[in-house]
């Protein structure tokens, strides 16, 4: 999963960006990219199991883009490669600054500045496929292009009313149609407010604030990215003591990791063995064929069964053996749907 950090200038973005990758980008600098293993405890134990050559997890990939300030997207004046980047993320992180030089700012001002480029700009490509459209196809009858205008005038009249494509109810023929647009307001956002050291005590009063004034179903956290920052380049034993001095509970890695696993509904499913113990992330409801296709598209092609049992089972009893003794190893088809933490084994045709 592919993740961009957006945000106006001075919001902090590159900061928390510096705390994400462990101090991976430059001081000032933006247009970074780094990868991050999602921590995986189920995936700890398999590999003390069956010590493999190799142990993989599942990751995060993380990009900071340029800053993007009033008319930045709708004037196409942002750089070209972070819009690219943007375009092809799966998620948005926005930091909204609640502090600038020093004085106290509402981030809520800068998240409708966002808001409204990402409407503007998904607005601009809309019109501009259907002027496309009308100059290649004018009236002639045409029954998918037909039904592409329509589907794209509906997104133009929810756009003309401030609305993100976001929560435009579509099919799931049209759904698919539309990721093809790359739109900017259909993507998931998270929201991170970058607070002063003096307020980062007072997190989850404003974060309360935020959410409630916010689009619903934005998920909201609160942090001081500039310590933060400096946390993540200390050892773990000064890590220890920074984070009691400070009252942190848990460095922001982790609870940016879980906020977007959430946010874009994934879970993961595991293979093990000699050779390797992974994580293999999927969206919640994806079918055992489709979760083959994930390993490799042939598995997909060519599937025959799954082999699964639960990691808890596993555990409980001991492992494949035992689990097979008490009944829990099951045998399951195409459409079995993948929950997280299965064990999987695919058994595929030649």
């Amino acid at each position: 999963m592919h993740i961009s950090i957006i945000g106006k200038t001075g919001s902090g973005k590159t900061t928390l960006f510096q705390a994400l990758s462990g101090g991976a980008a430059p001081s000032g600098s933006s247009g970074g990219i780094v990868s991050i293993d999602v921590p995986d405890e189920r995936l700890d134990y398999l590999t003390g199991v069956f010590h493999p050559r190799k142990t993989v997890y599942a990751r995060v990939e993380l990009s900071d883009t340029a800053a993007i300030d009033e008319g930045d997207l709708k004037n196409e004046t942002v750089n070209q490669k972070s819009l690219q980047q943007m375009r092809l993320s799966d998620a948005f992180l926005l930091i909204l600054a609640k502090f600038e030089n020093g004085l106290p700012v509402d981030p809520l001002c800068d998240f409708r500045t966002i808001f409204t480029e990402f409407i503007l700009s998904d607005m601009a490509q809309v019109e501009s496929r259907l002027e496309r459209i009308e100059k290649q196809y004018g009236k002639r009858d045409n029954p998918s292009i037909q039904q592409e205008k329509t589907l794209l005038e509906q997104c133009l009249a929810h756009l003309n009313a401030e609305k993100p494509l976001s929560i435009l109810d579509v099919s799931e023929a049209d759904d698919k149609h539309l990721r093809g647009f790359q739109f900017l307001s259909r993507k998931p956002m998270m929201v991170v407010v970058n607070c002063s050291e003096a307020e980062s005590a007072s997190g989850e009063a404003i974060v309360a604030d935020l959410k409630s004034r916010l689009p619903e179903n934005i998920p909201v956290l609160a942090v001081c990215a500039k310590l933060e920052a400096e946390l993540a380049l200390m050892s773990e034993e000064e890590q220890a003591v920074f984070m009691e001095e400070y009252g942190i509970k848990e460095t922001i890695r982790g609870r940016i990791i879980r906020l977007a696993v959430d946010t874009l509904g994934l879970i993961s499913f595991l293979t093990v063995g000699e050779d390797e113990c992974r994580a293999w992330p999927i969206k919640k409801g994806t079918n055992a064929q489709d979760a083959a296709g994930t390993i490799h598209t042939d598995l997909a092609h060519k599937f025959i069964r799954a082999e699964t049992v639960a990691y808890e089972a596993f555990v409980h009893h001991g492992g494949f053996p035992g689990c097979k003794k008490a009944g829990v190893w099951r045998l399951e088809g195409k459409t079995y749907i993948v929950q997280d933490g299965d064990i999987l084994c695919i058994r595929a045709g030649n």
